[in-house]
């Protein structure tokens, strides 16, 4: 079993590097390193079944061997990243998604596209079934991600039905865990690094607006069910359905770490969703998945993670 990997330094990526190290296949990861991290990936360098391939995903693609499974998950994912890369965050979604459906033809592989919940927009239907169109602004800061993947979305499905590729599409909810970067721009790495350093988090506007987040380990064994289940083409959501508002995350974060520290607010970015939970129903009946580990098991998880590779640096430095 040969697997490619795009955006395989990153967080989730790496995670399914991983997996498909353990699951006995030769696995290709394809990354720039303009959001992926080597330290990713490291532990997996010079093991026999792995390749890194240090490239933009949006240039021709050329690997020589059989690929089963092509897995595009390249993309500036958090909005500070693709705040500072729009222009490269519009051309991974089109021509990287496009590159790497033309490798998925012509190797005749399985083709899964990491989508988001952010092509839900500011949603004005709660909780965001499949069948939500969105209420998305093309123009609007965020629009260079959320287009991305609606267009990537629109161009897997045209492959399928016009070449007949086996695509599987996964809208994917807040998920969080190990190797996230601490300075991406989002509410959990924020908040654990913000109370590692004894800093106050920073919440925007009063808080109020609620995500639902979901555990690393739950989104990669949902998104091997969805690998493994022919007949679904069409966008699947997978998320958690627990809704927290963002100032509570913040809250819990500073206990779980034993900061008795206050919260700061700034100014609500444009277009920032005011609720984000997913319909799991397709999930739940088609793959018989549902996430397993709670917000507080994962949260410690992760603030381990975080307070190990710091301890790390410090060494390093």
């Amino acid at each position: 079993m040969n697997v490619l990997i795009t955006g395989g330094a990153g967080f989730i990526g790496s995670q399914l590097c991983d997996y498909f190290i353990r699951e006995g296949a030769r696995v290709f990861c394809l990354d720039n390193l303009i959001t992926g991290e080597i330290a990713n990936i490291q532990h997996l360098l010079k093991h026999p079944r792995f390749e890194f391939i240090r490239q933009d995903v949006t240039q021709h693609i050329k690997i020589a061997d059989p690929v089963d499974y092509v897995l595009h998950f390249a993309s500036p994912a958090s909005p500070v990243d693709y705040a500072h890369y729009p222009i490269q965050t519009l051309k991974v979604g089109s021509l990287g998604t496009h590159n790497t459906l033309g490798v998925a033809k012509a190797k005749n592989a399985v083709y899964l596209l990491a989508s988001t919940s952010e092509i839900y927009g500011d949603p004005l239907v709660h909780p965001q079934k499949e069948s939500y169109w969105g209420n998305v602004n093309p123009i609007g800061p965020r629009g260079v991600y959320d287009e991305a993947k609606r267009f990537a979305e629109a161009l897997t499905m045209a492959y399928h039905r016009e070449h007949r590729v086996s695509t599987r599409i996964v809208r994917i909810f807040n998920t969080y865990g190990p190797r996230m970067r601490k300075n991406d721009g989002r509410a959990i790495p924020s908040f654990i690094t913000n109370a590692l350093q004894g800093v106050p988090p920073v919440v925007y506007g009063d808080g109020s607006q609620t995500r639902s987040f979901c555990y690393i380990d739950d989104l990669i064994e949902g998104m091997i069910r969805l690998i493994h289940s022919p007949s679904l083409h069409e966008p699947v959501n997978l998320g958690d359905i627990h809704e927290i508002s963002v100032v509570d995350l913040a809250h819990k974060v500073l206990t779980l770490a034993g900061r008795p520290l206050s919260v700061t607010h700034k100014p609500l970015p444009v277009d920032d969703p005011r609720v984000r939970r997913p319909d799991i129903t397709t999930a739940k009946t088609l793959l018989k998945w549902e996430p397993k580990i709670s917000l507080e098991e994962g949260l410690r998880t992760t603030l381990r993670w975080f307070e190990l590779s710091s301890q790390k640096q410090d060494v390093a430095s």
